[in-house]
């Protein structure tokens, strides 16, 4: 759907341990084609802030808002994609809760033999990944230097946002897209497919890293505008 102001609208929401600026290659995209694209900077301290502020950047758009999550960040969709304004969810290598279920229930139990993400002990209510792992877990298709910059700026994600719950799943009431990371070792590729396949999503596969977002955000920019297009 789209509205007087252009094509249509879209907010992208990020997922943990990074910041909104990866997002820039599928705004520059979706912008250049009309599209009214915002970035929120959700503070990742808990679900329930992350959901707000997320309801917040939805408020001020114009018109129907296709919501886009990376990550953690379609665990944020799924809940604040419940708001009237939003039309259709696009879940980017992205976890996707059912109700009463979080990033560590859906963590909790990985399928045989997936790597496992090099997660950190929590540090006050913090959690990182190690550094000298983050690209070959969550950006193994980025120029080393990016990757290393990556890693050097990581956003403390916190331990209450890991065990946020979702009440009301939006993706039982709003369509939804999923892009598989085939590539993925951060969301095993399995799990994705199995999440995708429970909220009947239309679903899309491409060879990429858990930064497919950064890496190929023209693929994921395609799956957005099928989204808001329909």
């Amino acid at each position: 759907m789209t509205d007087a102001a252009g094509r249509g609208n879209v907010v992208l929401v990020r997922g943990g341990f990074v910041d909104g600026s990866g997002w820039q290659g599928v705004y520059d995209a979706r912008t250049a084609d009309g599209y009214r694209v915002a970035v929120v900077q959700n503070p990742t301290l808990s679900l329930e802030g992350d959901v707000a502020a997320t309801r917040q950047v939805i408020e001020g758009m114009p018109g129907p808002v296709t919501l886009v999550g990376h990550s953690y960040g379609g665990v944020v969709i799924t809940g604040a994609g419940n708001h009237p304004k939003v039309n259709a969810l696009v879940y980017s290598a992205a976890f996707a809760p059912d109700k009463g279920e979080s990033v560590g229930t859906l963590i909790a139990d990985p399928p045989p033999g997936a790597p496992v993400p090099p997660i950190l002990p929590p540090a006050d209510g913090f959690l990182f990944l190690d550094r000298d792992r983050f690209a070959a877990s969550f950006a193994g298709d980025l120029p080393r230097a990016q990757a290393a910059f990556m890693a050097d700026s990581q956003v403390p994600w916190g331990v209450d946002a890991l065990g946020g719950t979702v009440s009301q799943p939006a993706w039982r009431t709003k369509r939804s897209w999923y892009l598989i990371a085939t590539d993925d070792r951060m969301i095993p590729p399995p799990a994705q497919h199995a999440m995708s396949e429970r909220i009947g999503a239309r679903t899309v596969e491409v060879a990429a890293s858990h930064s497919v977002y950064v890496s190929q955000p023209a693929a994921v920019a395609d799956l957005v505008k099928q989204a808001a297009d329909s």
